[in-house]
């Protein structure tokens, strides 16, 4: 998971603190280190990540445009609820980018095309027989960037990438199972195998029937961890008091 260490470490090496503080965060909330309704005290965060409040606020301002936190006049700044509307949403953005830029790639693909997609399969599956969902997440992200690196659009990945947030804190709540994770494995598998066939059409199915897979289970991710979802017009969370606040 991410660590403030590693945050400290970047900004050594003179990366721009406004968005390292953007990046840990939007990493803890895809990851579910900070779950869905938890409340942000800029104040904590700061000393925390030992920033000033200005490039927390900036961070804070971009995530809410990614929906990924949500501000409530007079009450505070929350984790976003995972909701159906901004997963469709998510889903849309990369089914529309992904199996375009890949249909682009197959009719030159190379060897080393299929090769090194098989090589991210053969760990996604090891990772599921270890019951290593984070391992298969990191990979999985390595296997879709490739596939659009395939068709010669590898710098449009971070575009998806933005979207891909909402997406992962879904499958976080869905992922552990070893029988999930198989399914998974199974459909990339689908999509190297059409462009290794050379089938362009096959790849766009493959890869479609793959993205909708999540969304199909968002129902069930709902009924299962009602506390964590919410629909676009749900009220906002309730802030808890502090530990010592509690005693009083």
């Amino acid at each position: 998971m991410v660590s403030a260490n590693g945050l400290h470490a970047a900004r050594a090496r003179g990366r721009n603190t406004g968005r390292l503080v953007y990046e840990f965060l939007r990493a803890r909330i895809a990851g579910l280190e900070l779950r869905p309704g938890a409340a942000l005290s800029e104040n904590d965060l700061a000393a925390e990540l030992g920033v000033s409040r200005t490039p927390l606020r900036e961070s804070l301002v971009l995530l809410g445009e990614e929906g990924l936190v949500d501000v409530y006049p007079q009450l505070g700044t929350f984790v976003s609820w995972i909701r159906p509307q901004a997963v469709a949403s998510a889903r849309f953005v990369r089914e529309a980018l992904e199996p375009a830029a890949l249909r682009d790639g197959v009719p030159q693909a190379t060897e080393r095309d299929v090769l090194e997609p098989r090589a991210l399969l053969a760990g996604q599956a090891e990772a599921g027989r270890r019951g290593d969902p984070e391992t298969f997440l990191r990979l999985d992200e390595e296997f879709h960037a490739r596939l659009m690196a395939v068709g010669g659009h590898g710098d449009v990945w971070p575009v998806a990438g933005r979207a891909k947030a909402h997406l992962d804190r879904a499958r976080r709540l869905s992922l552990p199972p070893e029988d999930r994770i198989t399914l998974l494995v199974q459909q990339h598998t689908d999509v190297v195998d059409a462009l290794e066939r050379g089938d362009a059409g096959g790849t766009g199915t493959a890869l479609r029937g793959h993205l909708r897979q999540v969304f199909a289970d968002v129902g069930a991710i709902r009924d299962r961890h009602p506390e964590l979802s919410g629909g676009d017009d749900s009220a906002p969370p309730r802030r808890q008091p502090r530990a010592k606040e509690q005693h009083r």
